[in-house]
């Protein structure tokens, strides 16, 4: 695992994750995904939540890139112990709060929004599918806010009404959900 962007760009890890339930994403398709990110958002004033956080790769590219907000989360407890020791190492603790928890208790219980939210869970998680419809019900996105979903072909949202995008690399594929925009009310159109 290395993180492929930004200030810690080159950085290598080596996380003992044997018998972990991670998955980390490709170094390709995590370079692909974050020149989309880089040319569309702003970086620097992002709050970030990354959910089935594994070995906080994501997170760590985010910072790397100048993110000062990154909320981590999972229940893994060697990811977590492995997350804390890379923070440490990096010298980011005051920038990525590790949270170990539940994601769906984690997204139920949070009275927090995020301008950018990632899922990267396992594919073989068989409450996958309703991760999307959650995001948008427990109102965690802010205004114009985008949430990104990791997932193989087994999977699609093509029919989501939150969707505008979908990047596929090899059996790795990204779908892109926002928030959807607000019609005016009357009393804002006499304005």
């Amino acid at each position: 695992m290395r993180i492929v962007g930004g200030e810690f760009k080159g950085r290598k890890f080596y996380p003992p994750a044997k018998n972990w339930p991670t998955r980390p994403t490709t170094d390709f398709s995590k370079e692909a995904l974050f020149n989309i990110l880089y040319n569309n958002l702003d970086f620097e004033e992002l709050k970030v939540l990354d959910l089935f956080g594994g070995t906080g790769n994501h997170g760590y590219e985010f910072i790397s890139r100048g993110c000062k907000d990154v909320t981590y989360v999972d229940q893994f407890g060697g990811c977590i112990a492995f997350v804390k020791k890379t923070t440490k190492e990096l010298g980011i603790e005051d920038r990525m709060t590790i949270v170990r928890a539940d994601v769906f208790k984690f997204i139920a219980k949070t009275s927090q929004q995020y301008d950018y939210i990632f899922a990267g869970p396992p594919y073989a998680l068989p409450t996958i599918d309703k991760i999307p419809d959650l995001i948008f019900k427990y109102d965690l996105l802010k205004p114009d806010g985008w949430f990104v979903m990791e997932h193989n072909p087994n999977h699609e949202y093509n029919n989501h009404p939150n969707l505008f995008d979908v990047r596929k690399y090899g059996q790795t594929i990204f779908s892109f959900f926002k928030t959807p925009q607000k019609e005016p009310s009357a009393e804002e159109e006499e304005e």
